[in-house]
């Protein structure tokens, strides 16, 4: 599929001061990290490769084709690296599945044929519940 290890290689991170919990600690410490990964730059991928990650990762690239990515889950700068690459990971391998194309197939006659026969009798049986009207 893709060599990880020269994946990792090709990315960049950059700690950043976060928001939210942490007290005066928040405020002196970097500890949510962004990550970037240039796909058009990349030589892990071929050019296959690289189109289908455009077409799934549209939404999620710049205009320069970079992927940004960002994690201040925890108070510490490593655990926040670990689930931002994890994170990274995840969504490169799902963007890389094709999926099959559904064949859509006819319904059996017999089926429609019993479908039929059970609404009848379905409706026969409410028909015989009600009053016989006499006129």
């Amino acid at each position: 599929m893709f060599n990880e290890a020269a994946l990792l290689k090709e990315l960049s991170f950059k700690a950043v001061r976060s928001s939210g919990s942490g007290g005066q600690h928040v405020n002196k410490v970097a500890t949510k990290v962004e990550l970037n990964f240039n796909l058009s730059n990349s030589v892990v991928f071929s050019n296959e490769q690289k189109q289908l990650l455009f077409l799934k990762l549209q939404n999620r690239l710049t205009k320069e084709g970079v992927l940004m990515l960002q994690c201040n889950e925890t108070r510490s700068q490593f655990k926040n690296k670990e689930l931002v690459i994890k994170r990274f990971l995840i969504l490169i391998k799902n963007s890389l599945v094709v999926h099959k194309k559904r064949i859509p197939t006819k319904v059996p006659k017999s089926i429609v044929k019993r479908r039929l026969n059970n609404k009848k009798k379905q409706s026969e049986k409410k028909v015989n519940r009600k009053k016989p009207n006499i006129d």
